[in-house]
């Protein structure tokens, strides 16, 4: 933009930083909030962690364990001794209510439900749940009922 005396908007040393401020200042608050994820990817993680919820809701266990990390398939069946399906039958996670947040940094994802949290992460044919059953611990890391290894 050019102004009546053909000096740029951002003309001068001074507006230049102020410019460069301001640029920094909305890159860094995107970073901070993850507001900078691409749609897709917060649907896609949107998606996986509503259609594992729904499988659970609908007892459709073979389903859910598709939807599950491998690591965190295989932590399940190591523990309970027990095929994925009857594992996680046993996990008694609770019916998480519809996704109210959806927060994506880079590959991974935290979806805070009405009743429950789930971290995600992306690998080549989609997203899957990393975790479930977890709640806050205030400053300390979540605690979750199901996690891999």
């Amino acid at each position: 933009m050019r102004s009546r005396h053909g000096h740029g908007f951002w003309h001068g040393a001074p507006a230049r930083d102020l410019a460069m401020s301001v640029v920094a200042a909305v890159g860094a608050a995107a970073m901070l909030c993850g507001c900078g994820a691409p749609a897709a990817r917060v649907d896609g993680a949107t998606q996986a962690g509503s259609a594992f919820e729904q499988a659970l809701a609908d007892a459709d266990y073979p389903r859910a364990c598709a939807l599950l990390a491998p690591q965190t398939r295989q932590q399940l069946q190591e523990d309970q001794h027990l095929p994925c399906g009857p594992a996680l039958r046993g996990q008694g996670l609770p019916a998480a209510g519809q996704v109210r947040a959806a927060q994506v940094y880079g590959r991974q994802a935290l979806l805070g439900l009405q009743h429950d949290t789930l971290f995600l992460s992306q690998f080549h044919d989609g997203w899957k749940v990393v975790a479930a059953g977890c709640t806050p611990r205030g400053d300390q890391p979540y605690r979750c009922s199901l996690k891999g290894g």
